[in-house]
């Protein structure tokens, strides 16, 4: 049973350590005043039982007082509706806040690398990346700590509750309700329930899938080209493709940039700086993003499978991708020179590079340029000494990505997994693949 017995502690948006001074000895939560803190040690007395709750009528939550249970029904009326995506919330301030994802506002700044966020705690939480001070919340329960409290508190209702009753068949792990079940679900299977009926996108949840519609109206449409977006926030950013407007500059290179993630992304090529390092290996990261993602190969999790062959990844990006590249024929992109023909702009993007000659990656220890991204990979390793090779364990030879080993064990292993749809000819490469399917 879920209880919910405060509006601050429920509060997804919760304020830092040092206002949250109350700390629960029983469950680990934090609050502002003793008061409070007192009121919410009700829920731990053996006397304090389900006839004395306020149950939602509507969902599985439960609430100490009638205050706050008529606070939680706002989230099933449209009192405080986003207009975006039909979101509910039970305050103005919930709301207010959630539309700021809408906007693509940001009107809260680092004052070290001029990166913007929605919230000013989110900027307190990203300060810890240049001092070094990271807040850590250790589980009483067992040896995993946490950088945020949020995370610790989701933990303990995941692990060590006893209460959950819904109970994934794939992993074990429990739930406490059904929608909590139904959406974890999703991130074994992959599946998108909620079909684009004017495309082929397919969503997790009605919301996303609401939010999406708006590129196929004219809500949120460019003036220049007609592209339509799903929210302003992406029209904004789009608007300055066509000024040229770049308002976030380098300080050390003065390139710039139109949006503050791009520039905060590149001023660590100047720095050097990877904060988010992997516990299981030496390897560090740029983005926290690169380090989930990469914490996969340690436990070989990939949860989304294709059906169109044997073939599993560990993100729903990459088997989209998949498909797209290898059980797709359709090619929209095509090349202004030539006419050539493209089943992604990443790979016209390459393509261009022949007509022009363009050497985009340069090398920070010399004056050398290459064409790829590849090639500068290489140059790093070899000549500098940066980076890891990734090593044959029948031959030795060594390869500059992880792919190329992949590719190459094939080799050894006689395993050709990439078929033609046309003539059903197999090949050991996607790359292989694609340059057949260009004969059909």
């Amino acid at each position: 049973m879920k209880i919910e017995t405060d509006s601050d502690e429920s509060n997804e948006h919760a304020r830092d350590d040092m206002q949250q001074r109350h700390l629960c000895t029983m469950c680990d939560k934090r609050f502002t005043t003793s008061t409070i803190l007192k009121r919410h040690k009700l829920i731990h007395t053996a006397e304090y039982t389900a006839e004395k709750l306020h149950s939602c009528t509507q969902c599985e939550k439960h609430f100490t007082n009638q205050a706050y249970l008529n606070l939680h029904m706002n989230v099933h009326s449209s009192k405080y509706k986003c207009t975006e995506c039909g979101k509910c919330f039970r305050n103005s301030a919930d709301l207010n806040r959630h539309v700021l994802c809408h906007s693509g506002e940001k009107p809260f700044e680092c004052t070290i690398c001029s990166k913007r966020f929605t919230r000013s705690d989110r900027v307190s939480e990203h300060m810890t990346v240049h001092t070094g001070d990271k807040p850590t919340y250790k589980c009483s329960l067992c040896d995993k700590s946490f950088s945020r409290a949020s995370n610790l508190k989701a933990h303990k209702r995941q692990v060590h509750s006893n209460t959950g009753d819904h109970k994934c068949q794939s992993c074990g792990k429990v739930f406490k309700n059904s929608r909590d079940l139904k959406y974890h679900v999703h991130t074994h299977t992959g599946a998108k329930l909620y079909s684009c009926t004017q495309c082929e996108k397919r969503f997790p949840n009605q919301a996303y899938l609401k939010l999406h519609m708006n590129i196929h109206g004219s809500k949120y449409k460019c003036t220049e080209c007609g592209k339509c977006f799903r929210a302003r926030g992406g029209l904004n950013r789009h608007m300055r493709s066509h000024s040229g407007e770049k308002p976030f500059e380098c300080g050390v290179c003065s390139k710039r940039f139109t949006v503050s993630s791009e520039l905060v992304k590149h001023s660590r090529t100047h720095s050097g700086e990877k904060p988010y390092k992997c516990d299981l290996c030496d390897k560090a990261f740029s983005r926290s993003d690169l380090l989930y993602n990469h914490k996969r190969l340690h436990t070989g999790e990939k949860p989304y499978e294709c059906s169109l062959c044997d073939k599993s990844f560990s993100q729903a990006s990459n088997l989209e991708a998949h498909k797209h590249q290898v059980h797709s024929n359709r090619r929209d992109h095509k090349c202004q020179s030539c006419g050539k023909l493209f089943k992604n702009s990443r790979d016209l993007k390459y393509h261009v590079h022949t007509h022009t000659g363009a050497k985009l990656y340069s090398c920070r220890h010399c004056s050398d340029s290459f064409t790829w991204l590849a090639q500068l990979k290489v140059h790093l390793l070899k000549s500098h000494n940066e980076g890891a090779w990734f090593t044959c364990y029948v031959c030795e030879k060594k390869f500059s990505s992880s792919g190329g080993l992949k590719a190459h064990l094939a080799c050894h292993e006689d395993r050709k997994p990439y078929v033609c749809s046309g003539c059903l000819k197999c090949f050991r490469t996607v790359f292989g693949l694609q340059r057949h399917q260009l004969k059909h």
